[in-house]
């Protein structure tokens, strides 16, 4: 068992990768109405990617003999001016997700919880391929910028990008 504090940041991380799976899915559904089919299938998988860091927390919580609260999570967001705007959106969440990590890896360190402070290493490296996963995509935006040939080509690459990782 851990203690009152690691419950409490262990429950709020699982609430925000079950944000940023949301996140991610409302992303997927706004690029394929846009007709971006290869940029919409890596934020579907992206999306299950996040369900899928949700439930690792979950599973570590109940084995810990935990329990787990899930909030009710509204994605307001529902259209972008851009793919740039999507993907910039995209990158600061992941910064903000990598700086909850950050902070409960501290508590785990204060609480002297090296499990839990072990278990959370595998978020520790994630955070960092996701936000230069993320960068990566948006520097290569920017470098299109609104060439169609080169976000038609783009949209057909990416649909590799999650395998590469």
């Amino acid at each position: 068992m851990f203690s009152n504090k690691i419950q409490t940041g262990l429950t709020k991380q699982l609430n925000k990768e079950s944000e940023s799976s949301q996140l991610y899915l409302s992303m997927a559904s706004w690029t394929e109405r846009k007709g971006f089919e290869g940029i919409c299938e890596f934020l579907y998988d992206h999306s299950n990617e996040e369900r899928i860091h949700m439930l690792k927390l979950i599973r570590y919580i109940s084995k810990r003999g935990g329990f787990i609260i899930l909030d009710n999570i509204c994605i307001n967001k529902i259209t972008y001016g851009s793919l740039r705007e999507l993907f910039q959106i995209l990158f600061e969440h992941e910064k903000k997700i990598s700086n909850e990590i950050n902070i409960l890896v501290e508590l785990c360190l204060q609480e002297k919880d090296y499990f839990t402070y072990n278990f959370l290493q595998w978020y520790v490296e994630e955070q960092v391929e996701e936000e230069t996963l993320i960068k990566t995509i948006l520097n290569k935006i920017e470098l299109i910028e609104e060439d169609k040939g080169g976000l038609y080509l783009f949209d057909k690459d990416i649909k590799n990008f999650h395998k590469k990782k």
